[in-house]
């Protein structure tokens, strides 16, 4: 049978994009109710509706995220993906197909571990066991026992899965770690003193380190001389606790009450969805290609998710289908992780006061994540100049410069601003306690912040010495980033643009700052070259693609 232009082959059946306009048309008919309609209008009907549409959405893309996985973790063999000019799956599945680096590297790893398990790997590739419900099983599902964890993946929940893999394992099950944010009001004094800190610490732990671990090292220094007991029952933590226990029980007397939600499959069934097959195994340069088409498949399919679930999460539709929450609904029916149900649901919601963010990106001037970045700090005034700026620079160079504008702002507001994970909340709480027991007198949080900076650069402003070699000297200028266009990656070493061994010298035009992996094999293997002037005029190539790009 001959493929239609502009489909996919997936399984056996292709995947034509004409069933994603028709999803699309479907989806986008629908629209958010204005304030003075009457949310509990046919609610029942509309949730039928909104299940009917997403879990057809999320069993696709759950197909193209296996096929995707598969093709990351064979570009992730050997130097496959140094001949494309990046030094890592982040960096690649960030710059090159607009995805988190995180979750390139989770498809990749997950693939990966796929192989050893033939009977599981089977069943996600056809679609009958979801690719969360892979992660819960991965530890277990083994030898002789395989199959049988199988079967329970394709018949039970997330909840029961992680109860039985932790049971069986003798662990307690994991949680999703906590975020928070925490804001410190600071004169200007305390300011510039927490800002060199907060330098020193970046030296310490590496240029690419991000604010929470800076703060992490600054507080766990404090309190490595000066006692105090890290609280993780205090404010509303306890509290917090409890209620999760509630809703665990709700989950579980939901799941019997509902008999797994068949009443659900009953009035919407949904058929697996098989991942596409690669015809590219070792090849670099075409396993890039079928990885762009997915991706941009992929990318499509999202922006119609993202529109029904800020539908589903607006009018808590969730509730009339017999689920206990959101995050519930997501893991159980859409075999989902909540986080990335939620992160597309809130660029759908910002698309509607960006429309301008909504038209670059299905007109393919930014990537997705460089979309999800320009709409967390853009506004109706500043949107087109992030636009323009997101389109000429990388998705690292472009994070980069919004949280140098954020840094920015917060400076000019005197406060620290910071979202952190609640173990490092929690070590603040304990290290403010210790800085007021030190002083013995009440200290605001300011002042408190100001102490614990103090002891950091006290401890480590001598350990770590100024640059003296012209090496360390062009690391420096280079803000101990590797400069290669798109790397995310710390420097360690400074290349000789010019080689010595062709007549280059050490002056600090002729050395430019790359991590390892650039050095060592992309440059000194021909991959990527590079040539002019450090640190503004070099001009970067990758080797047989004829991409540039500039620093």
């Amino acid at each position: 049978m001959q493929q239609a232009p502009g489909c996919l082959t997936v399984g056996s059946a292709p995947f034509a994009e004409s069933a994603l306009e028709a999803l699309a048309a479907h989806a986008f008919a629908l629209r958010p109710p204005w304030s003075h309609e009457r949310r509990s209008v046919l609610r029942s009907e509309a949730a039928i509706l909104l299940d009917r549409l997403l879990t057809r959405v999320s069993r696709s893309r759950g197909a193209l995220d296996v096929a995707v996985g598969e093709r990351l973790a064979a570009l992730a063999v050997g130097d496959r993906v140094l001949r494309l000019g990046f030094s890592g799956i982040g960096d690649y599945g960030r710059e090159r197909l607009g995805m988190s680096g995180r979750l390139a590297q989770e498809l990749a790893r997950l693939a990966r571990e796929l192989r050893d398990r033939p009977v599981l790997a089977e069943a996600v590739r056809q679609g009958e066991v979801s690719a969360r419900k892979a992660e819960v099983v991965l530890a277990v599902a083994r030898g002789e026992g395989e199959a049988a964890w199988v079967e329970r993946a394709r018949v039970e929940t997330v909840r029961a899965l992680k109860a039985a893999v932790a049971a069986a394992a003798g662990t307690v099950p994991e949680e999703d770690e906590r975020w928070e944010v925490v804001c410190v009001p600071l004169t200007p004094a305390q300011r510039e003193t927490f800002d060199q800190a907060m330098a020193l610490a970046g030296r310490v732990l590496g240029a690419t380190a991000p604010v929470w671990q800076r703060l992490e090292a600054l507080c766990a220094e404090f309190l490595g001389s000066h006692a105090a007991e890290v609280g993780e029952e205090e404010g509303g933590l306890l509290r917090l606790r409890v209620e999760a226990s509630w809703l665990e029980a709700a989950k579980q007397a939901l799941e019997e009450e509902t008999r797994r939600w068949a009443f659900l499959d009953e009035l919407t069934p949904v058929e697996p969805v098989a991942a596409p097959e690669s015809e590219a195994r070792h090849d670099p340069v075409r396993l890039d290609a079928e990885l762009r088409e997915l991706v941009a498949l992929r990318d499509r399919w999202d922006e119609v998710m993202g529109h029904l679930a800020m539908l589903l999460q607006m009018l808590g539709l969730w509730h009339d289908m017999k689920f206990a929450t959101f995050d519930q609904y997501c893991a159980e029916r859409l075999g989902m992780a909540t986080r990335t149900v939620q992160q597309r649901a809130w660029l759908a919601r910002r698309f509607y006061f960006l429309p301008g963010l909504r038209e670059a990106l299905r007109e393919g001037r930014v990537s997705y994540e460089k979309a999800r970045l320009v709409a967390g700090c853009a506004n109706d005034r500043t949107v087109a100049r992030w636009i323009e700026r997101a389109e000429g620079t990388t998705c690292v160079e472009l994070r980069r410069a919004i949280e140098a504008e954020e840094q920015e702002q917060m400076c000019a507001r005197r406060s620290l601003d910071a979202r952190v994970p609640r173990r490092v909340a929690n070590l603040m709480s304990a290290a403010f306690r210790a800085a007021r027991e030190a002083a013995g007198r009440w200290l605001d949080p300011g002042e408190c912040l100001e102490q614990i900076a103090r002891h950091f650069i006290d401890t480590w402003q001598e350990a770590v010495s100024p640059p003296r070699t012209s090496q360390a000297k062009a690391i420096a200028r280079d803000r101990g980033l590797c400069q290669l266009p798109g790397c995310s990656r710390p420097a360690v070493h400074a290349h000789h643009v010019q080689f010595r061994s062709a007549g280059g010298g050490n002056e600090l035009t002729n050395l430019t700052a790359l991590c390892a992996a650039h050095h060592l094999v992309a440059v000194h293997r021909g991959y990527v070259r590079v040539r002019g002037q450090a640190p503004d005029g070099l001009r970067w190539e990758v080797v047989g693609l004829g991409r540039l790009g500039a620093s």
